[in-house]
């Protein structure tokens, strides 16, 4: 072993205990990595950038941006909702979710897939009646099985294709992926089936920022669109139907006249407004299936330079606002501040008037909307104090047409290999930002930070043991081992190696470090390198046995309501049968020799 061998290997285990410790941040550590490898010379000072530049650091940035604008679009619940209503047992309740989230790992990250389906889930379960503690664990497992199946899914398999492309001289396809993929997700999802009664069945879930805001209801009001369908016009009963009892009509203002509440068998018309009671994310889901408007929509928010965004925030009348005791019409919060009132809280007293003549009161909750430049300041003239920041979504202009076609364009540009992949998920994510599907500000919170910072400071680091020839020590010890016996047995152990590995060491990690000596043992072994590189794809992809390794397992731990030992629970025999089917899968797909 030489010296820079040695210092690389060392340089690599104390981030691998840094990682392990969990005492500080998973990014700050790789970027200490990265200063460290810089100072002992083991990575070169004009490639210690070269991981931001990466087309792995691209994809998944472009991905990340490309998942957000497809969750905001809400066509999965368009497609979904002919079925929500019929889910009551529990089994038909993890079959639908599992499945779709399963799917959607297949086309777009699978961290946010798992996002666009939990919320969906949770409400369901709510509902139900349904412990979350059965239903969320099997998402994220089918997350990241579905993840598997193409290069986009899962942050492994852009790494390991990018090994390759440095190994072979040409990366894995988009879909190279799928046969291996598909077999095991099937196999694992046959198993999620059945072994979601291995979970608790009754399990505290924490109260969320999320739900303790929801408690109060909000009152909004919409308006009637003209081309309203009579023949199809519903209720006001139906109305709550339609809604699942989650938002209530609490009036309809109809030609100066207040029917507070309506009667209801009584049909809204063109030109009505209605009073709509509820928790944020159900009335804007209300508004937006029936196409309504929010009222005032003709008076838009004045955005004064081609940077500026409209706003929507939560905040509480403070007790010295000037608001108090006034209403919006009467202090002109248009026109004199910039704001728009889209929806009001007061707890213990339900609202029944024109939100434009309600008088306000100190402690009410208000929904405002605003510029970026203004609103910072209006809301402190007008005394306003701003809640915990959260996604407010309420009548605002979903896409639900153009995300779709532009994944779709983006993954058959990439089948036929008529564009790289980078390019073509960079394209997507500048065309779902060009069609207002997404925001720039929305673009840049969709970005998972550590995520691209880690992998960023980790491939120059990573390929310092590739370069000083650590990889090829570390492959000539284990080719000795295995030496002789059946290849099928080496190529088990590169993908439990990293199965071991990655609930420790984050999936990209993993990859990186022991990506290149699957590829080097393989050849020392004169071997094909594409099975190992494809078990170590599998393998660092599905963590199933801790909620720290993946972000989707952390995801659900909280709304889940999870302890650390409820994931070897249903994870260890999932492991089991990935490691058993994985490996027979890959032998036959892709020769070892």
């Amino acid at each position: 072993m030489t010296l820079q061998q040695a210092l690389a290997f060392a340089l690599v285990g104390a981030t691998i205990v840094g990682f392990i410790w969990g005492r500080w941040r998973y990014d700050a550590i790789a970027l200490g990595a990265l200063l460290a490898g810089v100072a002992l010379n083991v990575v070169p000072a004009k490639a210690a950038f070269d991981g931001f530049k990466n087309d792995i650091t691209v994809i998944i940035a472009c991905a990340l941006i490309v998942s957000a604008a497809f969750a905001k679009s809400g066509v999965v619940e368009v497609a979904l909702r002919p079925l929500l209503g019929r889910l009551r047992g529990q089994a038909s309740q993890v079959a639908l979710f599992t499945g779709a989230v399963t799917l959607l790992s297949m086309v777009t990250k699978n961290v946010g897939a798992l996002a666009i389906m939990l919320p969906i889930a949770l409400a369901v379960a709510k509902r139900t009646g349904t412990p979350p503690s059965r239903l969320l664990m099997p998402m994220s497992f089918g997350a990241l099985l579905g993840g598997a199946v193409t290069l986009v899914g899962t942050s492994p398999n852009i790494i390991v294709s990018q090994v390759r492309e440095e190994i072979v001289g040409r990366p894995f396809g988009m879909y190279d992926y799928a046969p291996v993929g598909l077999s095991v997700t099937a196999a694992g999802f046959a198993f999620l089936m059945v072994g979601f009664r291995l979970l608790p069945k009754h399990r505290p879930t924490p109260e969320t920022m999320d739900a303790a805001l929801a408690a109060n209801p909000y009152v909004t009001e919409a308006e009637i669109p003209g081309g309203w369908d009579a023949t199809r016009a519903t209720t006001v009963a139906k109305l709550g139907r339609i809604a699942h009892g989650e938002v209530r009509v609490l009036a309809l203002l109809r030609d100066g006249e207040r029917h507070a509440p309506p009667h209801p068998n009584m049909r809204p018309r063109t030109g009505d407004v209605l009073l709509l009671e509820g928790e944020h994310g159900a009335l804007d889901d209300l508004i937006a299936r029936l196409k309504l408007r929010i009222t005032r929509a003709d008076r838009p928010i004045v955005i004064e330079t081609p940077t500026e965004e409209a706003r929507v925030v939560e905040a509480v009348i403070g007790p010295d606002s000037p608001l108090v005791g006034h209403s919006v019409r009467e202090a002109d919060l248009h026109t004199a501040h910039g704001l728009k009132l889209l929806a009001v809280s007061r707890t213990g007293y339900r609202i029944s008037s024109a939100l434009r003549t309600l008088k306000l009161r100190a402690g009410d909750i208000v929904v405002l909307e605003g510029s970026e430049r203004t609103l910072p300041g209006a809301m402190k003239l007008m005394g306003f104090l701003p809640l915990a920041e959260r996604q407010v979504r309420l009548g605002g202009i979903r896409h639900t047409v153009g995300p779709p076609l532009i994944l779709a364009g983006a993954m058959v540009l990439v089948a036929f290999q008529a564009v790289p992949v980078a390019i073509a998920f960079f394209a997507a994510a500048m065309l779902m930002i060009a069609i207002g599907a997404i925001r720039m500000r929305e673009a840049y919170a969709a970005l998972d930070g550590p995520l691209l910072v880690l992998i960023a400071a980790l491939i120059p680091v990573s390929d310092a043991i590739r370069a000083t020839g650590g990889a090829d020590l570390i492959a000539r010890t284990l080719a000795h081992l295995f030496e002789g016996r059946p290849p099928i047995l080496a190529l088990a152990a590169v993908m439990a190696v990293a199965m071991a590995a990655t609930p420790f060491l984050n999936n990209a990690a993993t990859v990186l470090i022991v990506a290149p000596v699957g590829a080097s043992l393989a050849k020392l072994l004169g071997l094909n390198p594409d099975p190992f590189l494809m078990a170590v794809a599998l393998g660092a992809a599905c963590d199933f046995l801790t909620p720290i390794g993946h972000q989707c397992n952390t995801l659900v731990m909280a709304p889940g309501g999870y302890r650390f030992a409820d994931y070897p629970r249903l994870g260890a025999p999932l492991t089991l049968l990935v490691l058993v089917a994985g490996t027979a899968a890959i032998a036959l797909v892709w020769p070892l020799t």
